[in-house]
């Protein structure tokens, strides 16, 4: 089982294919085994790499509070590029994942090719609230465990519709979701996410992230909406693709499609060619 040294915590990884890397970053509900229909796919002509986060076995689990504040998320991919000896990667990340590639791509433009940000920015639209649910989900883990608090997660409307029209892939994404231990849900809900800044924040950096970006949503996923649409307003190379009757978890909900819509993307940005942002002829290298 492989594993990579990260400021302390050691993180599990999949690895599949070879050619230029492309690095996959979970949701707070999933982790690695999430990305397999990706892994499948773009191993066969990328190099794909799928890490579980600190807090998801057979990840470390910290047990001091100071190692959960979000900017370890960030320095933890650093140091999974780091471990695989890869200089620079397209970056794919999915919610807490999407945020953990965002803000990695603003602080090592460099070392990003193409990013690919996917239903991020929850807590940004109506902060106070959602900070105040957050802690109030964080309370019901430690006092019911995760089977109970859960409830929540599984009953929001983003979820819904993955259950209607895949009940199959449901029980798989659930499998997943419990599979996190209680210590992890509640320290990530309480410290990492509350202590990430909403992307509305973030735009000064974006307006200088003069990269290629491919922002995606569901339709069902309207917590993402306002944080998504502001990426793409502000990234000068961004383009926004919702996906219709489609929630949080698009990736697993509709693979098919996801993986034909990233894959495209990640093929201009390799030809050189992405909307606004264009290195054909002017000696740059991918």
């Amino acid at each position: 089982m492989p594993f990579v040294d990260a400021n302390g915590v050691r993180l599990h990884y999949e690895s599949v294919g070879s050619g230029r890397p492309v690095v996959f970053c979970h949701e707070y509900a999933s982790d690695a085994r999430a990305w397999e229909a990706q892994l499948r796919y773009f191993g066969q002509r990328y190099h794909a790499i799928a890490y579980n986060g600190r807090g998801y076995p057979p990840s470390s689990v910290p047990q001091d509070d100071q190692s959960w504040l979000h900017r370890h998320l960030i320095d933890d991919l650093t140091a999974v590029l780091d471990g695989l000896g890869i200089e620079r990667a397209h970056v794919v990340g999915q919610a807490t994942g999407g945020n953990v590639a965002l803000n990695f791509a603003v602080a090592n433009p460099g070392r990003v090719m193409g990013l690919v940000v996917i239903g991020a920015g929850a807590g940004t639209t109506d902060r106070e609230r959602w900070l105040a649910d957050a802690r109030a989900l964080a309370d019901d883990i430690a006092r019911r465990g995760t089977r109970e608090a859960f409830a929540a997660i599984e009953e929001a409307p983003q979820r819904a519709i993955f259950k209607t029209k895949d009940p199959l892939g449901w029980e798989g994404f659930r499998a997943l979701l419990h599979d996190l231990p209680a210590g992890s849900a509640e320290k990530l809900m309480r410290i990492t996410l509350t202590d990430r800044l909403p992307v509305t924040a973030l735009a000064v950096q974006l307006r200088r992230l003069d990269l290629p970006v491919l922002v995606m949503t569901g339709d069902q996923d309207f917590p993402s909406h306002e944080a998504c649409r502001f990426i793409r307003d502000h990234a000068p190379h961004a383009g926004l693709a919702m996906l219709p009757m489609c929630g949080h978890a698009m990736n697993l909900e509709e693979p098919m499609l996801f993986n034909q819509m990233v894959s495209e993307f990640l093929s201009s940005v390799d030809a050189g060619r992405w909307g606004t942002w264009s290195c054909v002829g002017t000696g740059s290298k991918n």
